[in-house]
């Protein structure tokens, strides 16, 4: 069973053909600047160089036919023809409170996706974009979406309600809701196997650090807390997002910097974080880099994240009362052995201790970062939320 792993930005296409029969990767590629001059598609097939196709892509339509001739293209492409591709699973950020777990796609579900847009209005246009294209290029083809959100949907109702009047959740349905739930998903199972260990008898916590950054509590392979919240903003301090702070602080600079809704938000999510307090970049390399030459705000942002990641740490210690298992992933997680040994010092009372010298060669690899004397196993495992799509995929259509 070949299953065509598509998650669709607002300007994107990221996609994997994946073989299940091995669950190896036949072809994996970018569709990037949907829309604006300069579009390009970036094709890897499994055997062989990347390929660089430069053409106008004004649609998700067009990239989806892009991505598909690659694959089938007699010179670079993976498969004979599109008959090979026999279903496709679609990234989608937020299934609200209406999915609690992955699900086919027909046509009320694809109503419900829309009736989200207003909760996801960054995040599940695109996706619903790429779902009508791939029906009009494989007309008949099953596809299913697999949602950030439904991995958290075990929270109890604690964890995920907010202190406002009732009646909002009600009409509204605010409430947290988490997200990078595939990858969560999977780091955590996949820390329980090089365990060897049963998942159903760990206590883990997983760290998603990267641009977008968050943190998950999880009692027997379910979440029962996590750092984001209504919408990715909400958690740790991140790239490019503030993170947690009193919301009191929006009707002040709405009143005193005269900002509106949207310049507001575009503040919020895309001028904070590590890029507001360093003024340097949102990429953690540049910033370490420039902490490292002595600038002092570029320290001070990684020192605010280092220890927003040490608070809910700490935090979820005490949620799942105890910890077997502290995994770190995504592009900091796995490749920034600094980031881990500032996040895990002195915290010896809660059992953690990283081993210096196995973290330090731990880049972008499965290991075991612990010290011999740690009573928690510090793990870094890099994340694959491609094949739990193609997983959760294959499931739901062998039901």
């Amino acid at each position: 069973m070949k299953i065509l792993v598509l998650n669709c930005g607002s300007s994107s296409i990221k996609y994997q053909l994946i073989d299940m029969d091995d669950e190896s990767v036949l072809a994996k590629g970018l569709v990037e600047r949907i829309g604006s001059e300069g579009s390009v598609l970036t094709h890897r097939p499994r055997s062989g160089e990347k390929i660089i196709i430069e053409a106008p892509i004004p649609d998700h339509g067009v990239g989806i036919k892009m991505v598909l001739d690659a694959l089938v293209d007699p010179n670079h492409g993976v498969i004979s023809s599109m008959q090979d591709i026999n279903a496709v699973g679609h990234r989608v950020t937020h299934g609200g409170s209406i999915f609690s777990s992955s699900t086919k796609i027909d046509e009320k579900a694809k109503e419900e996706i829309k009736s989200l847009f207003s909760i996801a209005p960054l995040h599940n246009p695109p996706a619903y974009l790429g779902i009508e294209a791939v029906e009009k290029a494989l007309p008949g083809v099953p596809m299913v979406a697999v949602f950030d959100t439904s991995f958290h949907q075990t929270m109890p109702p604690k964890a995920y309600m907010y202190s406002l009047p009732y009646e909002l959740y009600e009409k509204y349905a605010l409430r947290r809701y988490g997200f990078h739930g595939t990858s969560h998903k999977y780091v955590s199972r996949r820390a329980a196997e090089m365990l060897g260990k049963p998942i159903e008898d760990l206590k883990i916590i997983t760290c998603h650090l990267g641009n977008g950054a968050s943190i998950t509590a999880i009692d027997g392979g379910k979440s029962i807390d996590t750092s984001m919240g209504f919408t990715p903003l909400a958690g740790i301090t991140m790239g490019t997002r503030c993170g947690d702070i009193d919301p009191a602080i929006v009707a002040f600079l709405i009143e005193h910097e005269g900002l509106d809704i949207k310049n507001m938000d575009n503040l919020l999510n895309k001028k904070s974080g590590i890029l507001g307090i360093s003024g340097v970049s949102n990429d953690f390399r540049d910033v370490e880099e420039a902490a490292v030459q002595g600038n002092e705000r570029a320290r001070l942002s990684l020192d605010i994240f280092v220890y927003n990641v040490k608070k809910y740490i700490g935090a979820y210690v005490a949620a799942l009362n105890g910890l077997d298992v502290l995994v770190f992933t995504a592009g900091l997680g796995e490749n920034s052995p600094e980031a881990r040994y500032e996040i895990c010092k002195d915290m010896d009372y809660l059992g953690i201790k990283i081993d210096p010298e196995k973290n330090k060669d731990a880049r972008g690899k499965e290991a075991d970062v612990s010290h011999p004397e740690s009573k928690v196993k510090i793990m870094v495992v890099p994340t694959n939320e491609e094949l739990v799509i193609a997983r959760e995929t294959k499931e739901i259509l062998s039901r």
